[in-house]
């Protein structure tokens, strides 16, 4: 790569952050690049999805943890500043890519990108590397500056250091996620010792490694994250709003595949029943765009997207047990056409729900294809694998817990103006 086209700022640039107190902008491509308009697109996409249904304060966007992440990863270079294996020619190549990392997230990112097959990672590429302000904004820096960029983001960079700073079992990603969004859920399970881990960092060949002082802070970390996985990223409630999301986008796509006439035409939604959504499509659609036809699908003609949508916009989910497949499909069959009895269409009202289905990210000890392990900086030198040296870790590392929920609508089987012994039996069969 060249010399880099963009220099530091006259005066430093902050953001005012609950999470880290302030975030500090002092160069002038990271300050382009916030100016983007693909950047500013993170403002109307919520971090966390549908759980805002169920921990109110959850409202804060991928913006805000995007900022997180450069300023944590601005906060590990200067850890490593001067320090051996570190190379502070790529200092303005990590904070990109820490900036940049979750920039092609779109509207309630998993449950889109189940039902129209897309990939925010790929979206991501294509912003970096496509017709955008970004890629304009990289390129001034110098020609094959996108491509280490997306290279980074993407873990196929030559430098596994720099991929580690960004993308590893202990990395800048998890340790603002992890923080911000306890704090905006207001649990407290999520809270760690990061200064502690900051502090005991060192850059070694490639990967980050932890001085073996700082194990306990790193055990709290490892514990935070299991917990919020289960507390707050696996919540039912947060499940049921996502059940309810995909269908109505499933919903939406199955009734324009049939040639239905929408009341309101959903024109942002077009090229991606067909399949074929294109950079510029995808750059429309945020949650903004996404709940106005929600709002407005509510007096659709069709009874299951308008009822869909009536229950995603006033938060009246479904109900859930507990589900054990293989004590339950035995009664799947019969479920299914209880359900189309009571006038329930089963593959809308009747959904089963893994949290094992779910990107949810446990700690491995170095399973091939997986991040890399988090390795401790014993006194004599070598390294150690976390695991192997914590009681702790090692009781939980690996340990993949799934469980199984069943989503109905409770509501509906319990009004007995229609199809009465019905419902009778599905209650009966479902236990509530």
């Amino acid at each position: 790569m060249t010399k880099p086209y963009y220099g530091q700022l006259e005066e430093e640039k902050v953001f005012k952050d609950p999470v880290h107190r302030y975030i500090h902008v002092r160069d002038e491509l990271i300050w382009a690049l916030i100016g983007t308009k693909e950047f500013q697109r993170l403002r109307r996409v919520r971090q966390l999805g549908t759980t805002y249904m169920t921990f109110h304060g959850a409202e804060h966007t991928r913006f805000n943890h995007s900022l997180g992440v450069y300023e944590i990863t601005k906060r590990i270079l200067d850890v490593f500043h001067g320090r051996p294996h570190w190379n502070e020619h790529e200092r303005l190549l990590t904070l990109s890519a820490a900036l940049l990392h979750d920039v092609g997230h779109g509207p309630f990112s998993h449950s889109f990108e189940k039902v129209f097959d897309t990939d925010h990672e790929e979206w991501t590429r294509q912003i970096i590397l496509g017709d955008t302000e970004v890629n304009e904004v990289l390129t001034n820096v110098s020609p094959d500056f996108p491509q280490a960029v997306a290279d980074v983001i993407e873990k196929t960079y030559s430098n596994k250091l720099v991929t580690s700073i960004i993308s590893s079992q202990i990395d800048a990603d998890r340790m603002d996620y992890l923080q911000r969004d306890a704090y905006y859920t207001g649990v407290s399970y999520g809270h760690f010792d990061m200064e502690r881990i900051l502090r005991v960092m060192r850059p070694m060949e490639d990967q980050v490694a932890i001085k073996q002082s700082g194990m306990h802070a790193v055990e709290d970390y490892i514990m935070s994250r299991y917990q919020m996985y289960w507390q707050v990223y696996f919540h039912p409630v947060t499940r049921s709003g996502e059940v309810i999301l995909s269908k109505i986008f499933m919903r939406a796509k199955e009734l324009y595949e049939q040639g239905y006439e929408f009341k309101h035409k959903p024109h942002h939604f077009y090229s991606f029943f067909d399949g074929k959504g294109s950079l510029d499509d995808y750059l429309r659609l945020d949650e903004a765009i996404t709940l106005y036809y929600f709002q407005i699908w509510q007096e659709e003609e069709d009874r299951i997207l308008r009822d869909l949508c009536v229950r995603f916009c006033n938060r009246k989910l479904f109900k859930y047990v507990e589900f054990n497949p293989n004590l339950r499909m035995n009664d799947w069959p019969l479920l299914q056409d209880l359900f189309r009895q009571a006038d329930l269409n089963p593959d809308y009202y009747l959904v089963v729900d893994s949290s094992s289905d779910l990107p949810y990210d446990f700690y491995r000890p170095g399973e091939e294809e997986e991040r890399l392990p988090i390795h401790l900086i014993m006194p004599n030198g070598k390294l150690r694998e976390l695991s192997r040296e914590s009681d702790v870790v090692e009781a939980i590392s690996g340990k993949k817990r799934t469980d199984h929920k069943l989503y109905f609508p409770l509501d509906y089987l319990e009004d007995e103006r229609e199809h009465k012994e019905v419902k009778k039996k599905i209650r009966d069969l479902l236990n509530v």
